[in-house]
């Protein structure tokens, strides 16, 4: 479906907003895929020779080389690579000192660092969220039936008596005819949304992208949009099934202290109050009101809904914050391109981890290999193989590793609106987030499949490593927005987000199934994620082969990858190029 004009989300040059917790806002493991549909993968032709010239090159990045780096950036040394701590300090020189090593240049201005400013947010919610009004009155528990938490840079902040609308998903997306807002006024309001998307709630593929969540339906866009309505406060009401994640998950981001990017208005423009309710509360809140919750999400999810407000029910809340303002930083290098310099390909991949926190079986570094450890080795890893390649890029290679991921995709974000290379001269960004030590793999999964021409540049690289193309496995938990390429993405820049993890060329689906399951268990964000030299680093070598190569061929063009016709991207990236 072609996009007529840039759409809602991208109306405004606001960043986007910034991401709830670490658990939401950063990297995730990627489930299991959860619809026959989503399991279709390409099929490769039986001849492949290609593949078979490839087999007998030696590649140009190893699975010692990956070792090398993964071993230094994980390393105890590293005290888990936070922001604002000693281990930013470690990580960040040893990357600029690689950098150096391999001969890259720095940025403009001789500095291989970007200064991010951030200010970490450490709110505390009242102890209660009081909904009254028409004789009724409910008393909202913290942690229990809300949470809450506010992007203004202020010691306090509060809602008194603000009158609760609601108002759908919260959506406005003029190329598919919905507007959640229309003909409601929510100054000084609250508004209440429902999670994902309208899309997400029937079987039709052709309404918004069906069960595919679209940027619409993520938790970050309402809360943007609701503020571009000029409301108060926002809720969005928590169900399991189309969040993608328990209310656990919810509640660990919402109460640990969070980093956030510096603004020029201290988050003003910014809805006064965040937060979430369980869907008991909503239920509770909505009877409150005399409506009933099925009704109502029945009524969001149909065309033409008009938002309402709740029969005079008003909420009463507020959060009292400490701040402390920093500078992180991004770290990055060019290769300069030899006959088109002004071009840029950008390889992005994550330093931040957890740093030094509850200890775990003893244990209290959060080391962060697997995430984002991998990311890094192959990163550096690219960077060498394009140095030593005989074959100089034609265009400029930019090797960028971002800050404050895990905090919400602060690093890229701030790239993203103050870029040091101009965005209408990025041809793409080539993210890594989370490979998988597990071998080498059979399929390359492309998170976010449909929406550019990169994927067509990743379909070759895998044909010649014997591939194949997988199509995002889970569609509906909207992978595509919950690493760094998201950010580059949201300003038109075609992004790609690819890995494999799916097929293990040894021990086949079940296998890498089990491994990735136990990684998740186990590992994922604990102390537990360290090196293992066990590990069979072979298919992260594989995957940086393959995005090595999809670079050369990007800068031996003239030409710029395009978004797919009905991409919620693509008019960011035409109003860019001055289409």
């Amino acid at each position: 479906m072609p996009v007529p004009a840039v759409c809602s989300l991208f109306r405004h040059s606001a960043a986007p907003a910034l991401l709830l917790a670490a658990a939401l806002g950063g990297c995730q493991p990627r489930p299991a895929a959860t619809t026959a549909a989503a399991a279709t993968a390409e099929a490769i032709p039986a001849a492949q020779p290609a593949a078979a010239a490839s087999a007998a090159t030696p590649p140009a990045i190893s699975a010692a080389s990956i070792g090398q780096y993964l071993q230094a950036v994980a390393a105890d040394e590293m005290l888990g690579r936070k922001p604002f701590t000693a281990g930013e300090e470690r990580i960040t020189a040893y990357l600029a000192a690689e950098f150096r090593k391999l001969g890259l240049q720095p940025a403009p201005g001789g500095s291989y660092f970007q200064p991010v400013p951030m200010v970490e947010v450490t709110g505390t919610p009242s102890a209660t969220m009081v909904v009254a009004g028409k004789g009724a009155k409910l008393s909202l528990q913290y942690k229990t039936d809300f949470v809450a938490f506010t992007q203004r840079e202020q010691e306090a902040v509060a809602l008194t008596n603000s009158p609760l609308v609601f108002a759908g998903y919260g959506v406005v997306a003029p190329e598919y005819g919905w507007d959640d807002y229309a003909g409601l006024d929510v100054q000084g309001k609250t508004v209440v949304v429902l999670v994902n998307d309208p899309g997400n709630a029937g079987n039709d593929t052709t309404f918004f992208k069906g069960k595919a969540m679209t940027y619409y339906g993520r938790w970050t866009y309402k809360y943007e949009e609701a503020a571009r309505h000029g409301a108060a406060g926002v809720l969005i009401v928590h169900d399991t099934q189309p969040a993608a994640y328990p209310w656990s998950v919810v509640l660990s981001g919402a109460v640990s202290p969070k980093l956030r990017a510096q603004t020029a208005n201290k988050g003003a423009d910014k809805c006064a109050l965040e937060g979430w309710l369980t869907l008991d509360a909503a239920k509770r809140l909505f009877t409150a009101a005399g409506q009933r919750y099925d009704q109502l999400y029945a009524a969001a999810n149909q065309r033409g809904f008009r938002p309402r407000a709740l029969n005079g029910l008003t909420v009463t809340a507020g959060i009292r914050n400490k701040l402390r303002r920093q500078t992180s930083k991004n770290v990055l290098a060019v290769l300069p391109g030899t006959t088109r310099p002004d071009e840029y390909i950008i390889y992005s991949a994550h330093w931040d981890h957890f740093g030094v926190g509850k200890a775990i079986a003893g244990d209290s570094i959060y080391n962060g290999a697997v995430d984002n450890g991998t990311g890094l080795a192959a990163l550096l890893s690219i960077a060498d193989a394009f140095q030593k390649s005989p074959e100089k890029p034609q265009r400029s290679i930019v090797f960028l590793a971002v800050t404050g991921e895990e905090q919400g995709l602060l690093g890229s974000a701030y790239y993203a609106q103050h870029p040091p290379f101009p965005l209408s001269k990025t041809v793409a960004d080539l993210n890594m987030d989370m490979l998988w030590p597990y071998g080498e793999m059979k399929d390359l999964t492309v998170i976010g499949y449909g929406q550019s021409e990169l994927e067509d540049y990743a379909r070759a690289a895998a044909r010649e490593q014997g591939r194949y193309v997988l199509p995002d496995q889970t569609p509906e938990t909207g992978m595509f927005y919950r690493s760094d390429h998201f950010n580059f993405a949201h300003v038109g820049v075609p992004s790609l987000y690819a890995s494999g993890g799916f097929e293990s060329r040894t021990g086949g689906k079940e296998t890498i199934a089990r491994q990735r399951q136990n990684y998740t268990a186990t590992m994922y964000h604990k102390p537990a994620d360290q090196f293992d030299p066990s590990w069979d680093l072979a298919g992260i070598a594989q995957d940086a082969q393959l995005y090595f190569r999809v670079g050369q061929r990007l800068a031996a063009e003239t030409t710029f990858p395009q978004w797919r016709p009905g991409s919620e991207f693509k008019g960011a990236r035409d109003k860019s190029l001055g289409r």
